[in-house]
């Protein structure tokens, strides 16, 4: 193969034969190169095989001005993701986890950090994706010989939760996290109780929040005229859960102008008994 395009002295873009564009990178790999000349196989520590084009284009644009430390850095970090968290990763996380960690490593060396203030609820509504933030925090110390704050580990979290969620961004995660907390809150307070975080029903409940608070956000409202009856029946039937969805029916129509469609009050009635019988039960 042959170099296409040069991006620094570590990074070329070249074809490979079904003429699809491939982004190299290894030490000094462009080190006295230029376009056309062939590629040493020896020298390629990392290939990049992004399908969407916008991807492509921005992460080329990005790799011009960060140190191959970082890019290194960045794939050890997003390839223990993949591993541990079983989940598949939009490619938007090469730009994104890339784009931030020079950030964030840039930034501390300046004598500045950022406090995360969803921390707590990072923690407790992402603990993967969490964990592999704080073991990020471990592999940035290891190579930069630096420490980050724990709030880098959350904010890491939520690039990674937002790579499983192809429509939102960053911004988005933190909204939508806001929502979970804001939610759970309420939820805590009309039953006076704490979540036993480790129960199946509490993870659903978190999941079923999660994309709530996405379709929120995008304006879309789950609507199915079919569980009528359903609803009619849970909201006699679960009346104090129903009680606490009305509450939160209140506050999202008053700070985030949207009204909650009964099938949404449904599902939330449903995840909300759930989790507090089995509080009760093993109370």
């Amino acid at each position: 193969m042959v170099i296409e395009k040069i991006l620094n002295n570590n990074v070329v873009v070249t074809k490979d034969r079904n003429q699809e564009e491939v982004i190299m990178m290894g030490r000094g790999l462009a080190f006295r190169r230029k376009v056309g000349d062939e590629i040493d196989p020896a020298m390629v520590d990392k290939e990049f095989r992004l399908s969407s084009k916008g991807t492509k284009s921005k992460f080329e644009e990005l790799v011009v001005d960060i140190p191959i430390e970082n890019l290194e850095l960045a794939e050890e970090i997003i390839c223990y993701a993949k591993a541990h968290l079983g989940k598949r990763l939009n490619e938007i996380i090469y730009i994104s986890l890339v784009d931030h960690l020079h950030t964030a490593i840039s930034r501390f060396l300046e004598g500045i950090t950022v406090k995360n203030a969803l921390l707590w609820d990072i923690r407790r509504f992402y603990p993967d994706e969490f964990a592999v933030g704080m073991k990020a925090l471990d592999q940035i110390e290891k190579r930069c010989k630096i420490r980050l704050p724990e709030d880098e580990a959350g904010f890491i979290a939520l690039h990674l939760v937002n790579a499983t969620m192809d429509e939102s961004s960053v911004q988005d995660m933190y909204s939508i996290t806001k929502i979970m907390q804001e939610i759970s809150n309420i939820v805590k307070y009309v039953f006076n109780t704490e979540f036993d975080e480790d129960s199946v029903y509490y993870y659903r409940f978190i999941t079923h929040l999660k994309f709530f608070a996405q379709r929120l956000l995008n304006g879309k409202v789950y609507d199915d005229p079919s569980d009528d009856d359903l609803y009619e029946i849970v909201k006699v039937k679960y009346r104090n859960a129903y009680g606490c969805v009305c509450k939160i029916a209140e506050f999202i129509e008053k700070k985030y102008h949207h009204v909650l469609s009964n099938e949404e009050k449904l599902y939330l009635t449903i995840h909300i008994e759930r989790i507090i019988y089995k509080n009760k039960k093993d109370a």
